[in-house]
């Protein structure tokens, strides 16, 4: 049988096998056609964007100043060191020369020079001689970045109030935070297309935003004054075995704070170590239940509602009971004749609540709130603490009588010493203001947006309230805070403090504030020490207040002025 061999296509096959080839290629032609048209302008775009790049350009953070200019904190420039683990040579040996200029641990870096990745931060915001001289040992793998450090050149001075930026320098605390978006100024930003190599193309796109400085802030702070109430609160806080304190400075006129201190306080160049407590502007943030300072109030409310005269007698002994409780003074003594002057003078409990009961639960707690209690200062800090004043209509008779002399109510130091600024300033309050104002780029100042004003008592009732005052401190108890040429007015007052539960411990915070001269007052000061071993506001706040207040009549160049006459004493009455 013969073998055949292969049978040849049918021609119409071969037709259809060349209509495929030639469609393919036609397809082919048609997308290099649109790759090279078309998509032409899209892959242009592509290798744009793999050649430009864009740099965000930071903006010179504002400068915080005091009241004279003196800067308070400030900008300057420092350096993120880094490694790149892949490019270390010898981990152990660079190791122990960045561990020593660094001060860091040894077996940390060592740990971050053979850590995974390309990038990683040995330590940020280095001061510059530091860098440098780490930059000089020229460590393989080690890298450097000038950056922009807050730096608070007094160290300590004011740091609660100042507060705290973070590492990136954006405010986390205090007058930082609280102008952030103003000292932060606008970030710039550059945008240029780079070779292969990463360099800038002479023809390529290169554009440039500028930044927009910071705004400067300027505030009310006089940074000598601030200085020697810290010095001074400190010393007083050691000297009564006390755990801390609190001192404001003002200008009852102008609202303006001169000093605000809080101690224990901390560096805010290194505030690794600070606790929590330490970094509270506690003049501002915390309430405290203010005690005998607080009988002001109580006068003031009987003298404007004509409740109770300058020459009324009343007679006081030195417990009574109140509903199912018993209040007391802070001494026995036997039943006194007292005027209101004698009431405040000698700083009764009982007295200031035979004065409230004769003014009544809505008027004594509508001039608490005219006062300011219960509601914030509007002085412009972060976290400000309202205090606690139950509504009137929720008072009975105990409530009554201990909010009349200090206790059942919580107001903040600054609360406090707006209220002694009130009387010093006529009657009127002041919005009380931690900033004069605003210092932009080119230079031009601003003025701080104007203060809320509004009248709390007449003048006749604040010289009245003013003469009471200087009776505590001529005859009464302040005498500690007397200064030889110089009328003072001011109150003391010992409140104690409560525990967790709310029940009340035998721990005390000790105040005294007042202002001078009585007759033409031109500084008020409000201190408190908490948990003083002399326990009293007589003898642990009154000399404080005295040390300060001497300072401010030379600082301030406070001339004398005649003193007002004393209230009536019930022995001088017929």
């Amino acid at each position: 049988m013969t073998a055949r061999g292969p049978r040849n296509p049918p021609v119409h096959r071969l037709l259809a096998m060349l209509a495929v080839m030639l469609l393919a290629l036609g397809a082919i032609v048609v997308r290099l056609a649109f790759l090279q048209v078309g998509d032409n302008g899209q892959f242009a775009e592509m290798g744009l964007q793999q050649r430009v790049r864009t740099v965000a350009l930071p903006a010179h953070r504002g400068e915080i100043l005091d009241r004279f200019g003196m800067p308070l904190a400030l900008t300057r420039a420092a350096k993120d060191i880094y490694v790149n683990p892949t490019l270390v040579e010898d981990p152990e040996g660079e190791a122990t020369t960045i561990a020593d200029i660094l001060s860091l641990k040894q077996k940390d870096v060592v740990q971050a020079l053979e850590s995974d990745g390309t990038f990683v931060y040995l330590q940020r915001q280095v001061d510059m001689a530091v860098a440098d001289e780490l930059e000089a040992q020229q460590l393989p793998g080690i890298g450097f970045l000038e950056v922009p450090q807050r730096y608070y050149p007094a160290g300590s001075l004011a740091p609660q109030v100042l507060g705290l930026v973070d590492v990136d320098g954006k405010g986390i605390s205090g007058l930082e935070t609280q102008y952030q978006t103003l000292l932060a100024g606008t970030p710039g930003e550059r945008t240029a297309e780079l070779s292969a190599d990463g360099l800038p193309i002479s023809s390529g796109l290169d554009t440039l935003t500028e930044p927009v400085p910071g705004t400067t802030v300027v505030t009310t702070i006089d940074r000598q004054m601030q200085f020697m109430a810290q010095t001074a609160l400190e010393r007083a806080v050691h000297a009564n075995g006390a755990l801390g304190g609190t001192v404001v400075v003002m200008d009852p006129h102008t609202g303006d704070v001169y000093a605000m201190a809080t101690y224990p306080w901390f560096d805010p160049n290194d505030f690794s170590g600070a606790s929590q407590d330490a970094m509270r502007n506690r003049a501002v943030t915390d309430s405290f239940e203010p005690g005998s300072v607080n009988k002001i109030i109580t006068a003031a409310a009987a003298l404007e509602t004509g409740s109770v005269g300058l020459d009324q007698r009343f007679q006081v002994p030195s417990s009574m009971q109140v509903g199912p409780f018993t209040i007391y003074d802070s001494h026995v003594h036997p039943v006194e004749t007292m005027t209101l002057g004698d009431i405040i003078a000698e700083s009764s409990n009982i007295g200031a609540a035979l004065v409230a009961n004769e003014v009544g639960n809505d008027q004594l707690g509508a001039y608490m709130q005219r006062f300011g209690y219960g509601q914030p200062t509007g002085i412009g800090f972060p976290g400000e603490a309202s205090g606690v004043l139950l509504p009137a209509s929720q008072w009975d008779e105990v409530i009554r009588a201990t909010v009349s002399y200090g206790q059942g109510i919580s107001v903040t130091p600054m609360q406090m010493a707006d209220v002694y600024a009130t009387i010093a300033n006529g009657g009127r309050w002041v919005q009380p203001r931690l900033v004069r104002g605003f210092e932009g780029p080119d230079g031009t100042f601003s003025d701080a947006p104007e203060q809320r004003t509004r009248r709390v008592v007449s003048p006749t009732t604040a010289d009245l309230l003013t003469r009471m005052l200087a009776y505590v401190v001529e005859d009464g108890t302040g005498a500690e805070a007397q200064i030889p040429g110089y009328q003072v007015a001011g109150k003391t007052g010992t409140s104690r403090k409560l525990d967790d539960s709310g029940h009340y411990v035998q721990r005390y915070m000790a105040s005294f504030v007042g202002f001078l001269p009585a007759s033409d007052p031109k500084v008020v000061i409000a201190v408190s020490i908490d948990e003083p071993r002399t326990v009293y506001g007589g003898l642990a706040a009154a000399p404080l207040f005295q040390e300060i207040a001497r300072y401010a009549i030379q600082r301030l160049s406070i001339p004398a002025s005649p003193p007002v006459a004393l209230p009536p004493h019930a022995q001088e009455l017929p």
